[in-house]
Parts: C-alpha cells; sequence; structure tokens
C-alpha cells in the first residue's frame, strides 16, 4: 500500500512494487502481519514531510517469515519467524507484502504468540522498554503513573512495569478499569470524572510516583510533576506541540525522558523473554487485511479502541469493531 499523497485516508493506493536485492547483512522477510501506529497516521496527514519523500510505503511493525539472507548472516535461516520494526524514517516500511531490513533489527518472534500479536507488539514494545528500562530505570517497589493504559502503548506498559516489580497507576475511561486491571494495574483514575493529581495523592498518602510515562500528551508534561516524589523521572512519547510550564518539575529536582524509539534486536529479545514466560501479552483491538489501510488509519485516528489495531497482510477480511 503507497502513501502517494499526504492528507486523509484515501492517501494509500495498492501497487506492484519491486522488492529490490538483499545486501550482505541483510535479510528478506515475507510479511505476515503488521500493524498501526499514531506515527504511522501523523506521516500520512503530513507531519514529517521533510523526512518522507513520496510515494512511500510506510509502516512500522513487522511479522514474518525469512524468505533470503545475505552472505554474511549467520543469525537466521530460511524459514524462521522474526519480529522487528523497520528503520524509522530510513527506507520502504510494513504495508506490504515483503521487507528487506538490516540484521540488527531482527529478532526472532516469541513461539508462544501469533503473528498478529508479535507484529502489534515490536515498536509499542520497543519504546516502552527504552521509557521505563533504559531511560526511567523504573525499579522494584517503585510507584508509576501510566497515562493511557488502555491503549496500544499503555496496555504494554503496564504488563512491563508490572513485571518489573512495580506499582502501577494508570489513568482510563471507567468502562476500561476491569480491563486494564486484569493487565495488572494496582490501582485506575477515571481521568473524565476525577483529577489525577488529586486522587494520586490519595494513593500515595501525599509522597507521589516516582516515575510519570506519558502516552497522550496535552497538559501532561505541565501537570505531570505535580503528582512526582522528590527526584521522580518523567518520560514521554509525545511531540511536543507547545511550550510547557515545567516550574513544578523544577521544584521536584525531576527528571525529563523524551523518547524516540531506536531499533535493534536486544530490546526485543528482552520483551521476547517476557511473552515467553507469560508476563507480557500484545492486546488487539481489530484486525483488518491490507487493503483497507485508510479504514485502519481512521480507526485508531478516532481513538476509545483498546490496544493495537493489526493487519493481517496474508489474509482474511476482519470486520471492524464498535470503539469503546
Amino acid at each position: 500500500m503507497v502513501l502517494e499523497k499526504f492528507g486523509s485516508f484515501d492517501a494509500f493506493a495498492l501497487r506492484d512494487v519491486p522488492v529490490g536485492s538483499v545486501g550482505p547483512r541483510q535479510v528478506r522477510v515475507r510479511i505476515h502481519a503488521t500493524a498501526i501506529n499514531p506515527l504511522d497516521y501523523q506521516i500520512r496527514r503530513g507531519d514529517y514531510t521533510d523526512y518522507v519523500p513520496l510515494p512511500a510505503i510506510i509502516g512500522h511493525d513487522i511479522s514474518g517469515v525469512v524468505e533470503e539472507k545475505g552472505s554474511d548472516v549467520s543469525e537466521f535461516e530460511i524459514g524462521d519467524e522474526v519480529y522487528y520494526t523497520p528503520k524509522i524514517f530510513g527506507g520502504p516500511g510494513s504495508y506490504a507484502e515483503q521487507h528487506i531490513a538490516d540484521v540488527e533489527l531482527v529478532a526472532r518472534k516469541p513461539r508462544n504468540i501469533s503473528h498478529l500479536e508479535a507484529a502489534s507488539l515490536t515498536l509499542v514494545g520497543g519504546t516502552v522498554w527504552e521509557a521505563l528500562v533504559s531511560r526511567a530505570q523504573l525499579s522494584v517497589e517503585e510507584t508509576i503513573l501510566i497515562h493511557g493504559g488502555a491503549g496500544g502503548v499503555g496496555t504494554v506498559a503496564i504488563q512491563v512495569a508490572k513485571a518489573m516489580g512495580a506499582r502501577v497507576i494508570t489513568t482510563a475511561r471507567q468502562s476500561n478499569h476491569d480491563f486494564v486491571r486484569s493487565l495488572g494495574a494496582d490501582e485506575v483514575i477515571d481521568h473524565t470524572a476525577n483529577d489525577y493529581v488529586s486522587t494520586v495523592a490519595e494513593l500515595t498518602d501525599g509522597q507521589g510516583v516516582n516515575v510519570v510515562f506519558d502516552t497522550i500528551g496535552g497538559d501532561t508534561l505541565t501537570r505531570s510533576p505535580l503528582t512526582l516524589a522528590d527526584s521522580g523521572r518523567v518520560v514521554s512519547i509525545v511531540d511536543l506541540a507547545q511550550p510547557q510550564n515545567l516550574i513544578e518539575a523544577w521544584g521536584k529536582n525531576a527528571a525529563y525522558h523524551f523518547v524516540f524509539t531506536r531499533q535493534n534486536r536486544g530490546k526485543l529479545d528482552a520483551l521476547t523473554t517476557l511473552v515467553e514466560r507469560g508476563l507480557v501479552k500484545p492486546v488487539i483491538g481489530a484486525v483488518l487485511p491490507l487493503a483497507r489501510i485508510g479504514e485502519a488509519h481512521e480507526l485508531l485516528e478516532a481513538g476509545g479502541l483498546r490496544g493495537k489495531v493489526a493487519i493481517d497482510v496474508v489474509g482474511q477480511t476482519v470486520e471492524l469493531p464498535k470503539p469503546r
């Protein structure tokens, strides 16, 4: 599915495109599944025109099977099941039947989940790992506030934080409270009915949280320091659309981390361990075929869905669910 113009959901067209040749340290993968991310619809609507020359194949999640390998590749064999995130702004993406990748990006797919589930984990899983492990350095018995626990990133963040031994507080609509608790959340705040700052103070006896993970933007960077313990950390994966007043962060000696995910096999191998031990399970809110990429973008951009929108590349038409 080729992005031929920046704009609305009709910007994609089904085209036959040459695959290209495989380099010495590359593999060619038959894509079985991909998934949709906010980064994808941001690219489609024109937020990154300087980085994406048109026409372009975009997409940032792949699960599939190795069909060809370069002369210097020893890590994988033909037929191996793999998953990975293509290099962001670095060439063709995942909205296709085949993809050529540098072998350093590629990891073995977890054995206990499907291609659809694996494709729903690569970008969000790598993002969560970088945010909570590499940047925030979340520790056992610390408390974390996760904004947007029912979303594609939030569902994985809750599970990873619990696997790390943290106490998890998250925000979600009332209709999603039982769902996010089933993922491991200890406390849930209905952000549509309650002020999360005062609620966190009550839940922590005024001590605050050690880490805030922002997946939603808005005024969260300004208000989140009000929930922090001294020397707390705020990690955000959201673009800064406007200046933020961070005076409260200064008073808490807070550290801020802005995460644009770096792709590598190591993070995915660590996630694979958690998945195969049953500690992390990808959450899929909808499945569509590749030819309906535009509808998939529309569904995700509308919001209200639990987990990821996955794309069955080898397959079947699945009806859209009603957003929650």
